[in-house]
């Protein structure tokens, strides 16, 4: 049996309960049930349910299941872009959606500040032909986090007609957005919700909606059956376009209840405390420093250290008391490890991290 506790940030440990609703999947045979019956349209309405009232999210948003936070990317580019994308960049996941778009044959621009740093939001302009403006809320490869209040100033920076996208792929529950100032947010369930890997949400609104009806009724292809439109209309009547992860959105129903009882304003209470905790350790170490120099920028729930020991070693030694963390992202894999700090981890198991981390390398 592996006891390790994932510190990884994605996929990252399960959330405590997941046994215990993948047991009772496997009981009812959540596996074999038909995409198109009534048990599944259930699951499906339970899941959008929790996610409303967990991230308290207005009536003009959808709830889109795709195969991954990645496919937004594409998918937000095809069908809510004609010609212009801007995007903020500063790690690698916010410079691979700048590719993207480019690569689909946009005329995209960006702001781009070097890895690990946050953005200097008074100092950027965006161009007012930008008809999509990408932001990055929590930078999975380099630790750097946009705080809520900062993204707020976006839509008065953008054209009125704009549509402004956040990624919080490793970050949510945590921020708590004001939705009526973004237009999509997107997440994966193998970080934060604590979940197996295989399962994309994208919380979108009716301007997203409307931009892509209007670009399909000027003669734009959007895409297929992953179209907006196409994926909406099942949606709507709780189903997906075609067979999907049935059992990631049975669990992701199960664990967003469990949340939802915890109170998501406990749950951010708890990962800021939590992050205090490694954030102090760091501060004070010999042998790792915060990547991210600006607090203000720091990450609650991803968070990045530069390390004078390689990070192989690190998990080396770390592997003999059943606990792993990530290691540095792309260039940066020996030189940095990635500490995730998601509502899965609890409060013991961050300090017994951080107890350890002390006696291997203080």
């Amino acid at each position: 049996m592996n006891n390790k506790v994932y510190f990884t940030p994605g996929p990252s440990e399960l959330y405590p309960t997941v046994p215990q609703h993948m047991h009772t999947a496997l009981e009812e045979k959540i596996g074999s049930i038909s995409h198109r019956s009534k048990q599944f349209q259930e699951i499906f309405a339970h899941a959008v349910e929790g996610l409303r009232q967990l991230l308290q999210l207005p009536d003009n948003y959808e709830v889109l299941f795709l195969a991954s936070a990645t496919e937004v990317w594409e998918r937000a580019i095809q069908n809510t872009v004609q010609q212009e994308s801007f995007h903020l960049v500063n790690g690698s996941f916010s410079a691979r959606f700048f590719e993207t778009a480019q690569e689909l044959g946009l005329k995209a621009q960006k702001h781009e500040v070097p890895f690990s740093e946050g953005f200097d939001v008074a100092s950027i302009t965006v161009p007012a032909s930008a008809e999509l403006v990408a932001l990055i809320q929590n930078e999975t490869s380099s630790g750097a986090a946009m705080p809520v209040a900062e993204i707020n100033h976006f839509r008065e920076k953008a054209s009125s007609d704009a549509l402004i996208y956040v990624d919080a792929v490793s970050s949510l529950p945590y921020p708590a957005f004001d939705f009526s100032k973004v237009d999509a947010v997107y997440f994966s369930v193998q970080k934060c919700f604590g979940l197996p890997a295989g399962l994309g949400v994208w919380l979108l609104n009716d301007r997203c909606i409307a931009k892509a009806e209007a670009l399909a009724a000027q003669g734009q292809t959007i895409g297929s059956y992953h179209s907006i439109p196409a994926v909406l209309s099942k949606a709507k009547v709780n189903q997906t376009v075609e067979t999907p992860n049935v059992l990631d959105i049975y669990l992701l129903g199960k664990v967003v209840e469990d949340m939802n009882s915890k109170g998501v304003e406990a749950i951010r209470k708890e990962t800021e405390a939590k992050a205090s905790l490694v954030y102090n350790y760091l501060e004070q170490s010999k042998t790792f420093t915060p990547a991210v120099e600006n607090p203000q920028h720091r990450s609650p729930t991803t968070i990045v250290a530069n390390t004078t020991v390689p990070a192989s070693e690190v998990n080396k030694r770390l592997a003999e008391f059943n606990m792993a963390v990530g290691s540095g992202y792309g260039k940066y894999k020996e030189s940095q490890i990635r500490i995730a700090n998601f509502p899965a981890h609890s409060p013991e198991q961050v300090k017994a991290l951080v107890e350890k981390l002390k006696e291997l390398f203080e």
